[in-house]
């Protein structure tokens, strides 16, 4: 079933200079097994359209059901370079919860009535 992501797992990201992270985690313990073998860092460069440039380095935390990533000189030195703000970071999860996957449909009726979205 294609779905927004965001209807299965949740996303918080940041910067400091030309880098990015993002967490994403899933709170169903079902969705976990899914989201683990899904959201490799190939797939996330994809889903973000990141330019073959950007270095990403992934870190499975199974405890919490997440993924935290780190996405080397994802930002070109702007004003994201300022490492007093975080202006740009923030929305790059939700921009990744908004983006269209596949999922097994049994997944996503759970997510629903668990209320992920």
């Amino acid at each position: 079933m294609t779905v927004p992501f965001g209807r299965i797992g949740y996303a918080r990201a940041g910067d400091k200079g030309a880098n990015a992270n993002l967490g994403v985690w899933t709170p169903h313990e079902a969705a976990w097994p899914w989201l683990a073998a899904y959201l490799t860092a190939d797939r996330l460069r994809e889903l973000l359209g990141c330019a073959d440039s950007v270095a990403i380095e992934r870190y499975e935390l199974p405890n919490l059901r997440g993924i935290s990533f780190v996405l080397r000189d994802y930002f070109p030195p702007s004003g994201s370079a300022h490492l007093g703000l975080d202006q740009i970071g923030k929305s790059l999860g939700e921009f990744l919860r908004a983006r269209h996957v596949e999922a097994p449909v049994e997944l996503v009726h759970a997510s629903d009535r668990m209320g992920t979205s």
